[in-house]
């Protein structure tokens, strides 16, 4: 067993991370290498691990990385490829059009184009496309982006379709693989339960996030302290919410990871867009925000509301004749390219064959042997340094693929002119220099710590293994019940689920099986912490803020938003007691 020392300093990357992320307020870009360099110097000063391995285990992060950075790139890539083109615009002015009443435009914009933004985008893009869009309407700026924030979280396990699971839940996992198969399950397998069961926390709680958005503008934002005005859409907010949860859980369910958010917020979408042009659900009274000279001065920033100097896409004129069909045609090619390669294992499997490709073996440098290289369909690093770690990319089966063809295919459906292409491709390639430092370094912390236990002649146990018998030994039992608030605290920190996932995910596995909660249950907790802990991340809420004006005013949001959270995470720690030991103690 660790001592107290050694436990305190198996923590200290992730406090000093904590300390100066949370503390200092430090972009992840200086706390993440501050945070890896505190657990390479633990590892090889305390665990005794050899230089090679602690090299190796960066290099496979760094690889993981990588990954994560490609289907973020096409995510965004084809997010600016719309923007470019006024096809995102004539998307908003779709859900803005069916009502003038501000609740209605919250469950439309803040809820299903948050929802849907999230799936296919993910890395704080909803809340900074959806808040300047809810500006433009008239909403005060703070409004806008609690809101938008509040409306996405519950897609956000399964953003960028379906990253956090993908390669937040997958990846860390791979380490625990004998005691996966133990357990009748492949890790990918292992990854689609935690996947399906995250859902079904999600539905049952989130279920009702479209009403607490509404409550959280008319009571905050509204003449009066009052929800009775939410209570009058009260119909309207249940049936989108559940409109959304039926479709998304049966995804996460029978299908994979990449489809939840994004088929939830279109069906869901659809369906109550019909049924409001039906004339079913809209409500018998308006709901305005105040004058606006009567508007406190933080509830408005630099950017005006409905003024000419809102953010707003560029093609705006150039979208003004666009069909919706039309505006949407690159992102329903997305689904269906995702449904084709998913339900086709022929496909699947031929996508992903590492055999398809040049294998170079026995690489040497400068007389090391530093592993073997495959270059092909799948890409990948064996042997890394001359340890037993090993890493690929199969850049063909992730999303970020699919995400660049289907960007690519907008460029002729659109006539894109050549600047307009460049501009989109810029914009990409400038948001993802922070993500690329940030990510690097903060799964090459992690990788230390799980590789900390295992080079040969190894007399501790990981860190993370070590952290996580200590945290089930205080709580016991009712270590489920913080499973999502760990993960909570890990986005607070790194402002993002897939980090959060990553970080944790093997410490979440590791406690469960000490206090002998089902794993699949007490990790899928970890991926819904995981969500809403970006309700109060400060990268989330700065990068939000600032494109509304209000930079400075975090603390605001982190205040409201708290409520929620505090929710959330409470009603997902019952569930996740109840799921442990009284409805599915049996579970792996």
């Amino acid at each position: 067993m660790a001592s107290i020392v050694e436990l305190l300093l198996a923590f200290s990357p992730l406090f000093v991370a904590g300390v100066l992320l949370v503390g200092f307020l430090w972009p992840a870009t200086r706390a993440m290498p501050l945070a890896w360099l505190t657990a390479v110097l633990v590892g090889y000063l305390v665990w005794e691990m050899p230089v090679d391995w602690i090299a190796a285990a960066s290099i496979g992060g760094a690889i993981t990385a990588l990954t994560i950075l490609w289907i973020v790139f096409g995510a965004l890539f084809l997010l600016y490829v719309l923007q470019q083109v006024g096809a995102f615009d004539r998307i908003n002015r779709g859900f803005a059009a069916v009502s003038d009443d501000r609740r209605v435009q919250i469950v439309l914009l803040a809820f299903f184009l948050s929802t849907f933004i999230e799936g296919a985008a993910g890395f704080g893009t909803p809340a900074a496309v959806v808040a300047p869009l809810l500006l433009g309407l008239g909403f005060p700026g703070l409004a806008a982006v609690v809101v938008a924030i509040i409306g996405h979280i519950i897609a956000v396990t399964y953003g960028a379709v379906g990253t956090p699971i993908i390669i937040g839940i997958r990846n860390p996992l791979q380490a625990f693989e004998t005691s996966i198969n133990g357990g009748g399950f492949t890790v990918v397998e292992f990854a689609d339960q935690v996947a399906a069961w995250a859902a079904t926390y999600h539905a049952l709680v989130g279920f009702v996030m479209p009403l607490i958005a509404v409550m959280m503008a008319v009571y905050f934002f509204g003449e009066e302290r009052s929800i009775r005005p939410a209570l009058e859409v009260a119909p309207l907010c249940l049936f989108a919410g559940i409109a959304f949860v039926i479709p998304y859980w049966i995804s996460a369910w029978f299908l994979t990871a990449e489809f939840p958010s994004l088929i939830g917020s279109m069906v869901g979408g659809g369906i109550t867009v019909g049924v409001l042009r039906a004339g079913y659900l809209l409500p018998d009274s308006h709901w305005e925000f105040p004058d606006q000279e009567d508007w406190p001065d933080h509830w408005v920033g630099s950017v005006k509301p409905g003024g000419s100097d809102t953010p707003s896409d560029g093609g705006l004129d150039l979208a003004a004749d666009m069909s919706l069909v039309k505006a949407w045609a690159p992102y329903i090619l997305l689904v269906v390219l995702l449904v084709v390669t998913r339900a086709s294992d022929q496909i699947g499997e031929a996508i992903g064959d590492a055999s398809v490709g040049v294998t170079v073996s026995d690489v040497s440098l400068l007389g090391t042997d530093i592993g073997d290289f495959t270059l092909g369909i799948v890409l990948g690093w064996s042997g890394i340094l001359g340890t037993e770690i090993g890493n690929t990319i199969a850049w063909m089966s992730v999303p970020g693929f699919w995400l660049v063809l289907s960007a690519l295919a907008a460029i002729p459906l659109y006539r894109m002119s050549g600047t307009q292409v460049r501009d989109a491709l810029d914009e990409t390639l400038e948001k993802l220099v922070s993500p690329l430092i940030a990510l690097v370094f903060v799964i090459a912390m992690v990788q230390v710590m799980l590789q900390s236990g295992n080079p040969p002649g190894a007399e501790l146990d990981g860190m993370i293994v070590v952290l996580a018998r200590a945290t089930a030994d205080v709580l016991g039992p009712a270590y489920p019940f913080v499973a999502a608030l760990i993960g909570a605290l890990g986005a607070a920190m790194a402002g993002s689920n897939t980090v959060s996932n990553i970080t944790f995910s093997g410490f979440q596995f590791e406690a469960a099986g000490e206090v002998g909660a089902p794993r699949q249950l007490v990790v899928g907790a970890q991926a819904v912490g995981g969500a809403i802990g970006n309700l109060v991340a400060i990268h989330n809420l700065v990068a939000a803020l600032a494109t509304v004006g209000l930079v400075g005013q975090e603390g605001r949001v982190m205040r409201l938003n708290f409520i929620v959270l505090l929710y959330y995470s409470l009603a997902v720690g019952v569930l996740t007691m109840l799921f442990s030991y009284v409805f599915f103690p049996n579970l792996f």
